[in-house]
């Protein structure tokens, strides 16, 4: 093959957009190159899936009124690839064509890029340069690596805090973000809002599009997006709170359900550097679970814990979603899942068969037990592994069948730092511990108050850390000895105090489930 041919062959690859079926064809726009008044950059830059030899880059055009939209037509973006921080060599160059039907967003997919190493990217369309963004792939299948450095977050209210955890996160030298859920937040809370939200509740594409676009011009989150790929998962608030598959807290008509979940979930795609979007014949449905290695030191699995999700035990019949339950018999139903049954083969295969060293099980929420005692018997958050205890046997389950050391699991959701041992019977001390856990506080949601939290604590012997008191982040590293967790907070709200200390730290040892503190 030619030069001339190979350099063609590598800007076809980059622009692999047959990946995305899920969005209309695209007419190809004028060649006239337009003239911008005002960058239509505005909400930056970000990359995300890591691969050995690709990944995704993502931006999004915004119009203004000196700059408006052009009905329906096309445009055209390029996108360059540089080898160096100065942009002097390049190393790919592509043409990707949106439209209004996906907000004008952009998703490339790179290809036959180089594993473990950092490339520096940017966006043009006519007169206007996008900011530049820096990536880095992930390290070939059969690499010796002797660290993963990973930023655990999640939960990042607009209204109750500022980005200050996602301008740490922007300096830190790290593999990749790892973002488990709760990007926007659909609700306010006038209570605690120290900046307001922009519209009223989303339900419509629309809306959902203007939530989207509020955080993202945020300049600490976009620091963070632009500094690392990210690898994403969502929890409830990117659709509503609590909504478990087809079902929300107001009982809602599950059509209705479904409609405002495709509207999220598109909305989410056009947003994200994620590498596809909604199914083309079914919108209110889109594969996010995934799994990445790195080299042979770790594989890492990203669960979805909401799409396909049973609806939450013992609801309430008037406000559904989660709550407090207790003496609740559905517990107990076996046919009751988390992962709905597809993923769940998806991940224990997967899981059952892992070679790699560390096995680290990123999920949404936390797997340990919070219950607490009242007088009639424990009571459990039911939105929660503690709301679907059969689906959670099943998991470790998984883990003691296939004599599986060094699983990690790690979450967010519950607006808390959690180091936790888990076991098949939990807080059982004669039922072995076959698993570690970590959870990472909000970015800026708030938590729960000191009493409640002092109970949690208190009642459950497999909480070795929890705090709900703080924001932050989790520093998460890696290496052949031990996975070390560095709970890296700041008080609420986050940005009334400037920077973040390290809260406490806790590793698991190679070949011993477990945090220990240190």
């Amino acid at each position: 093959m030619q030069r001339r041919e190979f350099n063609q062959h590598l800007q076809r690859s980059a622009i692999a957009m047959a990946l995305a079926p899920w969005l209309s064809a695209v007419a190809a726009p004028a060649d006239k190159p337009r003239v911008w008044h005002t960058n239509p950059f505005a909400l930056g830059v970000a990359s995300g899936r890591p691969r050995a030899d690709s990944m995704v880059l993502w931006t999004r055009l915004l119009f203004s009124d000196e700059d408006p939209a052009a009905g329906a037509d096309a445009l055209r973006v390029t996108v360059e690839v540089f080898a160096d921080a100065a942009l002097k060599r390049r190393v790919q160059k592509a043409e990707v064509v949106t439209n209004e039907a996906r907000a004008h967003s952009v998703h490339v997919h790179l290809q036959n890029l180089q594993p473990s190493t950092d490339y520096w990217y940017r966006f043009t369309q006519g007169n206007a340069y996008s900011t530049v963004g820096h990536t880095r792939t992930a390290p070939a299948l059969n690499a010796d690596v002797r660290e993963l450095r990973v930023a655990l977050s999640s939960c990042q209210h607009y209204e109750q805090g500022q980005y200050i955890a996602h301008a740490e996160i922007a300096k830190e030298k790290l593999d990749f973000v790892l973002f488990m859920g709760d990007y926007i937040y659909e609700s306010s809370n006038p209570q605690y809002a120290i900046r307001k939200h922009n519209g009223e509740e989303p339900k419509t594409l629309a809306q959902y599009r203007e939530r989207y676009e509020q955080y993202k011009r945020d300049p600490m989150l976009q620091a963070a997006h632009a500094a690392h790929p990210w690898v994403l998962m969502w929890d409830d608030h990117e659709v509503v709170n609590d909504y478990a598959n087809d079902q929300d807290r107001q009982h809602t008509d599950p059509k209705q359900v479904l409609l405002r979940r495709a509207a999220a979930y598109q909305a989410y795609f056009e947003h994200q550097p994620v590498l596809l979007g909604p199914d083309k014949d079914n919108p209110a449905n889109m594969r996010l679970y995934d799994h990445l290695s790195w080299g042979k030191l770790a594989d890492v699995w990203t669960l979805d814990c909401r799409q396909y999700r049973s609806a939450q035990a013992c609801r309430d019949p008037v406000r559904g979603g989660g709550r407090m339950v207790v003496q609740c018999d559905e517990l107990a139903d076996p046919a009751r899942s988390m992962l709905g049954a597809e993923q769940a083969r998806w991940f224990t295969e997967g899981l059952s068969h892992s070679k790699r060293q560390w096995k680290l099980v990123a999920q949404a929420t936390q797997i340990s037990s919070t219950s607490v005692p009242t007088p009639v018997g424990r009571s459990y958050w039911n939105d929660a592994w503690d709301g679907y205890p059969e689906a959670r046997k099943r998991l470790l389950q998984t883990v003691v069948d296939a004599k599986l050391s060094n699983v990690v699991t790690l979450g967010g959701d519950v607006h808390c730092n959690v180091a936790a041992n888990l076991r098949l019977d939990p807080n059982n001390p004669q039922s072995p511990i076959v698993a570690s856990e970590f959870v990472t506080t909000s970015i800026t949601s708030r938590g729960l108050g000191d009493k409640p939290a002092a109970l949690i604590r208190d009642s459950n012997v497999d909480l070795l850390h929890y705090r709900s008191d703080e924001r932050g982040y989790s520093l998460i590293t890696v290496t052949p000895q031990e996975v070390r967790c560095d709970f890296r907070t700041t008080k609420f709200p986050a940005g009334s105090e400037a920077g973040l200390k390290t809260q406490a730290t806790y590793v698991v040892k190679n070949g011993k489930a477990g945090p220990q503190a240190i």
